[in-house]
């Protein structure tokens, strides 16, 4: 048995655990570590330097290539499977976190970009860094994947209606006192530590990085909401400003006892794409 053998069964165990978290049979898993092992065999692994995230990039794509063109499944359950080996602490951590009918089911109704985006970065710790490239997406829309994937795994209760209601009040709120440069009804809906932050894309089209405090804050909102339209973004109450029928920003707003305490402006494209939007104001 050569090196590169020997090392890639040395992870197998790793390896057959990722495909099995995302493909729910161990079947499935076998033939899914299998091709990855024929696509290695292939390759030139002599620069790689981790070889633990280099084959689970591998067998990641292998993994999303068969969730994409599967058409019907039917899943095992996963205490019948499990995984070869001897178990180490990573193992009984997924075990703990991912063993369950439950939890298959669940990742069964994501798309299968969510869900390799959560079982590799929230159940195997790999960077969104790794896991972009695999899903064709930039590390902040990979982010915005597995955060929609983790909150249908956590299975919390949606929102109610009342609250959903209430926060949309306080969102109208704000866009009404921005809109017409009332620096006092501003002040009154945002909390005095509140904070906004924008990332790298809008700062490359002149935003502030940080804005801190509700006088900084009101200072910068005032006069500027004009064009920005309510909506449900990730089904939370939220503003766009669109061009061209195109949304191409996102103030996402957190919202506690009835005041803002934190407003998220997001440019970025990819990020944009990655959520569920509704607007509010057709």
């Amino acid at each position: 048995m050569n090196l590169l053998a020997e090392q890639f069964e040395a992870h197998r165990p790793r390896l057959t655990a990722v495909a099995q978290r995302m493909l729910g049979s161990r079947a499935e898993a076998d033939d899914a570590v299998q091709e990855a092992w024929i696509r290695v065999s292939r390759a030139d692994s002599e620069s790689v330097h981790n070889m633990a995230g280099w084959l689970t990039t591998i067998v990641g794509r292998v993994c999303l290539n068969m969730l994409q063109s599967r058409t019907t499944r039917r899943e095992d359950p996963l205490g019948e499977t499990d995984v070869a080996g001897e178990s180490d602490p990573e193992d009984d951590a997924v075990q703990v976190d991912a063993v369950g009918g439950a939890l298959v089911v669940v990742l069964d109704t994501l798309a299968p970009a969510e869900r390799l985006a959560f079982v590799l970065h929230d159940l195997f710790a790999v960077p969104f860094e790794d896991i972009a490239p695999i899903v064709d997406r930039t590390p902040a829309a990979t982010r915005q994947l597995a955060s929609r994937a983790r909150r249908r795994v956590r299975g919390a209760p949606p929102e109610t209606e009342v609250n959903v209601n209430r926060r949309r009040e306080v969102v109208e709120a704000f866009l009404a006192a921005s809109r017409g440069g009332d620096f006092g009804r501003l002040l009154a809906v945002l909390d005095p530590d509140v904070v906004v932050r924008a990332d790298a894309a809008a700062v490359a089209m002149g935003a502030d990085a940080l804005v801190r405090g509700a006088d900084a804050v009101a200072k910068t909102f005032a006069g500027r909401a004009r064009a920005a339209r309510l909506a449900l973004v990730d089904y939370a109450p939220a503003a766009v400003w669109m061009q061209q029928g195109a949304t191409k920003a996102v103030f996402s707003f957190s919202i506690r006892d009835g005041r803002i305490v934190g407003i998220d402006l997001v440019m970025d494209a990819e990020t944009i794409a990655a959520q569920e939007m509704e607007l509010l104001d057709r």
